[in-house]
């Protein structure tokens, strides 16, 4: 909602794959990642190089790149002790 730092909502549907409870993962969800807009910026250092930076996924997309640039694709560690590797 505009105005209102935190989501509103969060939802998890695992589609019965998960291996533990879609409530325990949206609870590490929230744990473990902080989604205030300001928040994600930061945490994806998204002001780092200017526009410039955004240029290179015009071409191949956003996802699945190798490049240091592309910060989103960083496996950011879980804030949890029922995660296993």
């Amino acid at each position: 909602a505009i105005g209102v730092p935190e989501p509103l909502s969060v939802f998890v549907d695992s589609y019965g794959t998960g291996k533990i409870p879609d409530k325990e993962i949206l609870e590490i969800v929230k744990e473990s990642f902080d989604f205030r807009p300001g928040m994600i910026s930061i945490n994806l250092d998204l002001k780092r190089g200017g526009n410039g930076r955004f240029l290179k996924t015009a071409a191949y997309g956003h996802f699945g790149r190798d490049d240091p640039d592309f910060t989103w694709e960083v496996v950011k560690p879980l804030k949890s002790s029922k995660v296993q590797a």
